[in-house]
């Protein structure tokens, strides 16, 4: 049995930067897959949430990277910003030693930067495929040019890459890079290419077959590895529960929830299915005193990096968070999960939760549920194989007589606040870009034009 990385063939200064980030021994997922990567194996890596999946191809890249350091030698594809700043700093961590260049393609940052990074040939580039298309579509041959000669490729968290939401995007990111076979007139060897997951869905399933065909064709020997998928990615340790009430009340509910003693001082996230429910719930329960933050699309990228980093560092105590937190994000403290919109899909359930109990860690999942969500739950319960439990109060606290006869009222009135606030401030945004539109258009005569 495997007991370090060196035993892996995993070079010392890489197991010396791994040291530094307290990573000592492998992970199955890493164990299994990092000596196949490294013998130009293509990959898919099948593995629960938490079970340290970048680690088990960050290590080889860099390793083989270090002996032949070609150009822009890595492009990995992840499907949110945040998992993108998540890669980069464990990249930079992991490859300091050697100087390692990095180049980070997401959305909400200034494009002119990125293509003069870009163009500077990177050793890595992390990126979200809708931006990595646009700069492919509009930064011109000479800034993508690196992308020609990648020797590998990474597609993270790859069943929602494989989505049709990320399609198009992700065909127009893997035209620019060489494909399965390479080009030997043109001395560009074959991509490797590695697939992750903690989903094995039907469009990961099909992508196994079409590597297995590859093979036949004279493609890259393929390695698959499957370590606790499927219903099993729901961590042991976890202890899921829900509560059933009339949605008008749910607001109130939480409220009361967060405040009792055996909550009041854990790390928490809830989830929303909506960034307008995310927004409510920040603004309501801020003023109720709750130390909270949001994080969802609507945001700027530099006041999604803030938020991440309030919670990580504790400064906030609760994460309010669309499903773009769902999924990867390592968040190691989370006590407490919250949904309280039941997710649409029983895949993203799993992703949420996932965000606790990690690394063998107790923790906690708490369900928010009325009368439409039942056929939801179900399915819910099917996919993970095991039934919720109803949420038990603790001792001496009574949620319903403290709602009704305390803090549904106060609750009400905070939410009636937030909800002026909120509008008041998306029509204060309009009136600022109107502005400047019409600077920009000559609207105002003799306005000065915007640059």
């Amino acid at each position: 049995m495997t007991t370090d990385f060196a035993s892996l063939g995993v070079k010392p200064w890489l197991v010396t930067s791994l040291g530094a980030m307290a990573i000592k021994r492998p992970t199955p997922i890493q164990a299994a897959c990092i000596p196949e990567i490294l013998k130009g194996k293509n990959c898919i890596g099948g593995s629960r949430t938490g079970s340290g999946k970048t680690v088990a191809f960050a290590v080889p890249i860099l390793q083989m990277w270090a002996q032949d350091p070609f150009g822009v030698f890595a492009l990995i594809l992840t499907p949110t910003r945040e998992l993108a700043l998540q890669l980069a700093e464990q990249f930079t961590a992991l490859g300091s030693p050697q100087n390692l260049k990095l180049s980070l393609i997401i959305g909400g940052v200034d494009m002119r930067t990125q293509a003069i990074s870009l163009s500077q040939k990177p050793h890595v580039v992390i990126a979200t495929p809708g931006r990595l298309a646009d700069h492919i579509r509009s930064s011109g041959a000479d800034t993508i040019a690196g992308l020609r000669r990648v020797r590998v490729v990474v597609m993270d968290e790859a069943d929602r890459l494989l989505d049709e939401g990320f399609a198009e995007e992700l065909v127009e990111c893997l035209s620019v890079v060489p494909d399965q076979f390479g080009d030997k007139t043109k001395g560009i060897p074959a991509r490797q290419t590695l697939l992750f997951t903690a989903t094995v869905t039907e469009s990961v399933r099909a992508l196994k077959e079409g590597e297995g065909r590859a093979r036949e064709k004279g493609g890259r020997e393929v390695f698959i590895s499957e370590i606790d998928t499927d219903s099993l990615a729901v961590p042991p340790t976890l202890h899921q529960t829900y509560i059933f009430k009339p949605s008008t009340v749910h607001l109130a509910f939480l409220h009361t929830l967060l405040s009792t003693p055996g909550n009041i001082k854990k790390s928490t996230i809830i989830f929303t299915n909506k960034k307008t429910t995310a927004q409510l719930l920040s603004h309501t329960l801020k003023p109720l005193g709750h130390r909270v933050t949001p994080l969802h699309s609507d945001l700027s990228q530099r006041e999604r990096t803030d938020s991440l980093g309030r919670f990580r560092a504790g400064a906030a105590r609760i994460l309010i968070a669309t499903d773009v937190a769902g999924r990867g994000l390592d968040i190691p403290e989370v006590e407490l999960v919250i949904n309280f919109d039941v997710p649409r899909d029983p895949d993203d359930y799993i992703h949420r939760i996932g965000r606790t109990a990690r690394a063998g860690k107790k923790g906690e999942s708490l369900t928010f549920v009325d009368e439409k969500d039942v056929l939801l739950i179900k399915a819910i319960e099917e996919r993970v194989g095991r039934e919720m439990v109803e949420y038990k109060e603790e001792e001496g606290v009574s949620l319903e007589g403290r709602v009704v006869r305390e803090e549904l009222k106060k609750v009400s009135e905070a939410k009636r606040v937030a909800m002026l606030n909120i509008e008041e401030g998306r029509d204060e945004k309009g009136r600022k870009k109107g502005g400047k539109r019409r600077l920009e258009t000559g609207e105002e005569g003799r306005g000065k034009r915007v640059r």
